[in-house]
């Protein structure tokens, strides 16, 4: 089994899995996180491996940001766009078929692209706030450090799964990936709605640092909410519909929502860094064959999709498109 430190509790129920053991027990790793995935849609990772130093400052940078006036940050907000680069304000996304928006503001950054490739009709240029000089170099260090890590973990869960190591890395290599700033401010006590209402991630998987502020919770299979509450720097791991549309829900993904805080936590505002991981734009979604079993039949059958038209079809649900 993977370590755990004794002294920081797991997540509740979920038994963080160490990424020291990657290189020299590979298959006992992706054992466990598979086993951790199939029981919550959820794992955490520790001992990951990436620089802190590097992450604190892009968060510092983010919080930077979101502290301009609002004049200012609206530059960024390109509307029409799904959110895809730059703002998005304050009370725009919600969850599927939530009344209220979510409490919440984010800057997406994405995969720069070589000039002229054609994925660039989807996967358009970043935007670069000039007010804050380090942005762009913190933010692409750490989106470039989470989608390594994000294909590496792929790799285990190719393992997990039966398949070759390898095989999600020519589906991920150019995938419309999004590292995701998030800011929830202070929540007043009369806030019409929560931070982030229940919902499912629409990607391939999620890597999420800045959980340990409590709030984010997952649904369990009886209906009543897990407390998500990783130890200090350890990463945050989920499976998204796409892989779950693949596995033919071999792998869940959890529904999950990030709650208003308590009272004495009210006035002090939460700031995560989500990365969202996505397959290529034109690749094909469709069940994996070694999924479907006479007990399991293809829940999918004839109903293949691009992970392109997928997450238009997605962000139209949660009011971004």
């Amino acid at each position: 089994m993977p370590e755990t430190s004794s002294a920081s509790p797991a997540a509740r129920g979920i038994v963080p899995v160490s990424m020291a053991h990657y290189a020299r027990d590979f298959g006992g790793f992706s054992r466990d996180l598979g086993a951790s995935f199939e029981r919550y849609g959820f794992a955490v990772v520790a001992d990951h491996g990436l620089d802190m130093d590097l992450i604190g400052a892009a968060v510092d940078d983010a919080r930077a940001f979101f502290a301009l006036p609002e004049a200012v940050k609206c530059r960024y907000h390109r509307p029409g766009t799904g959110g895809a680069r730059g703002l998005t304000p304050f009370g725009i996304e919600a969850a599927k078929d939530a009344q209220a928006a979510d409490l919440k503001e984010f800057w997406h950054t994405g995969r720069e692209l070589p000039e002229g490739h054609s994925y660039t009709a989807t996967m358009p240029p970043n935007l670069w706030p000039e007010e804050i000089p380090t942005f762009r170099a913190h933010v692409e260090g750490m989106y470039e450090a989470l989608d390594a890590l994000g294909r590496k973990l792929l790799r285990a869960i190719a393992r997990h799964l039966g398949l070759a190591d390898d095989w999600f890395d020519d589906k991920v290599q150019l995938g419309n990936s999004v590292l995701r700033l998030l800011h929830y401010p202070p929540v007043p006590a009369d806030a019409p709605g929560v931070r982030a209402g229940a919902h499912e991630d629409i990607n391939v998987i999620t890597l999420l640092l800045g959980a340990e502020e409590a709030g984010l919770q997952l649904k369990e299979k009886d209906g009543s909410w897990l407390d998500i509450s990783p130890p200090p720097g350890a990463l945050v791991v989920n499976i998204g519909d796409m892989l779950q549309r693949l596995t033919n829900h071999v792998l869940p993904s959890t529904t999950h929502r990030v709650v208003n805080p308590a009272p004495e936590r009210r006035g002090f505002a939460r700031y995560s860094t989500p990365f969202f991981l996505h397959f290529n734009p034109d690749f094909l979604i469709e069940t994996l064959p070694s999924t479907i079993t006479p007990d399991t039949p293809d829940r999918y059958a004839d109903r293949a999709i691009t992970a392109d038209d997928y997450l238009a079809e997605r962000l139209r649900e949660i009011r971004l498109l």
